[in-house]
């Protein structure tokens, strides 16, 4: 086994782990808004890191170069989603659960 390949099979298995981190994010976190941030933040990361592998994979060649304009793309569309999703649930009046004790050291 090359260098290459254990490097392509790292990024491939923490980009699957970042992605499993993320749907863990989706069950555990408590509010709209904390679920929104991890599935956008570990679903940018963890899906890049997935096609960052399949590049190396695929070496110097078409395949390669259609990866990157999609890890491209992602990188626009995965925030900008998600920052869509959070101004139209916030827009129509759902708001971030807060804590009792972190309202009361915040308002003094």
């Amino acid at each position: 086994m090359s260098a290459l390949d254990l490097l392509s099979w790292l990024l491939l298995i923490l980009g699957a782990g970042f992605c499993v981190v993320g749907s863990l994010g989706l069950l555990r976190l408590p509010d709209f808004y904390a679920r929104t941030h991890a599935a956008s933040v570990t679903d940018t990361l963890g899906a890049s890191l997935v096609l960052a592998g399949l590049m190396i994979q695929g070496g110097v060649s078409l395949v390669s170069a259609k990866l990157g304009l999609i890890v491209i793309f992602i990188f626009i569309t995965s925030p900008t989603a998600a920052h869509a999703l959070a101004r139209a649930a916030f827009a129509f009046g759902y708001r971030a659960e807060v804590d009792s004790e972190e309202s009361d050291a915040v308002s003094g």
